[in-house]
């Protein structure tokens, strides 16, 4: 083996243990983030959702739907903390270049996170909330055994009915929108144009609720701030406290 394949086996040999090292990595936050919201989740829940339920299958169904929307909400945490991070670990990098210990805040790590983000994101908003909901609201189909499977048939055929509808309304609001001929006659580029603009369509829903709630969260925090904590009596007048006393004693004594 000459020097030239040595380097290439070294190079390969570096590349797969920083693959392996990211994967790892990647691994491990995502099983805290996904730990924590499982701790919120079932903190927040009502207890008769999943513990009261008498029902094996019920419950099955119940956990399955926690486990779901338990991974969507850790996806979700991951999408919020991912900028921060890639910030956080750009500078940690520039401040200390030379430190062997936090080299793998590379930007190989953070492009894979947003890739892995992007890619959960879409099937947590197209796939797995719409199964944990549809899920849930299953029976199985008349005539048929009852049991987990039974229900998992009747959902997979209800998501796909679903799916159909949505990318058919997304084509036809693309083809109304562009004068592209080829938009109208072909499905052929799903992946790459029609799911993206469904993602932003769905994204930009989203943030038009968040601006038009954000102004009804923000009145309520302060009005139950106010409602909690204690005014200060610093600029209070004692005189006025002191006669608006002594004339309700006054009326008091009328009134005896």
């Amino acid at each position: 083996m000459g020097p030239g394949e040595q380097d290439a086996l070294a190079v390969r040999e570096q590349l797969f243990h920083e693959r392996v090292r990211e994967c790892i990595i990647c691994a491990l936050l995502f099983a805290s983030l996904y730990i924590l919201c499982h701790f919120v989740i079932t903190h927040f829940k009502k207890h008769t959702d999943f513990a009261g339920v008498h029902d094996d299958e019920d419950a099955a169904v119940n956990r399955i739907a926690l486990g779901l929307c338990t991974f969507t909400l850790a996806v979700a945490l991951g999408a919020v903390l991912l900028l921060p991070f890639s910030i956080i670990s750009n500078e940690v990098l520039l401040s200390f270049p030379h430190n062997y210990y936090i080299q793998w805040l590379n930007g190989s790590l953070v492009h894979g996170l947003w890739n892995l983000i992007f890619l959960f994101s879409n099937l947590s908003l197209v796939f797995l909330m719409p199964f944990a909901y549809f899920f849930t609201e299953s029976e199985g189909f008349a005539g048929s055994k009852k049991g987990i499977m039974a229900r998992v048939y009747e959902t997979s055929v209800v998501l796909l009915l679903l799916t159909l509808l949505v990318l058919g309304m997304v084509w036809v609001a693309s083809a109304i929108v562009s004068n592209d001929a080829a938009s109208r006659q072909s499905l052929y580029d799903l992946w790459e144009y029609y799911l993206p603009y469904l993602y932003s369509c769905i994204s930009l829903f989203g943030v038009l609720l968040l601006l038009l709630c954000t102004p009804f969260g923000l009145s309520t925090m302060f009005t139950v701030t106010g409602k909690l904590l204690v005014k200060p009596r610093l600029l209070e007048d004692l005189d006025e406290q002191l006669s608006c006393t002594r004339l309700e004693e006054a009326a008091v004594s009328r009134r005896i």
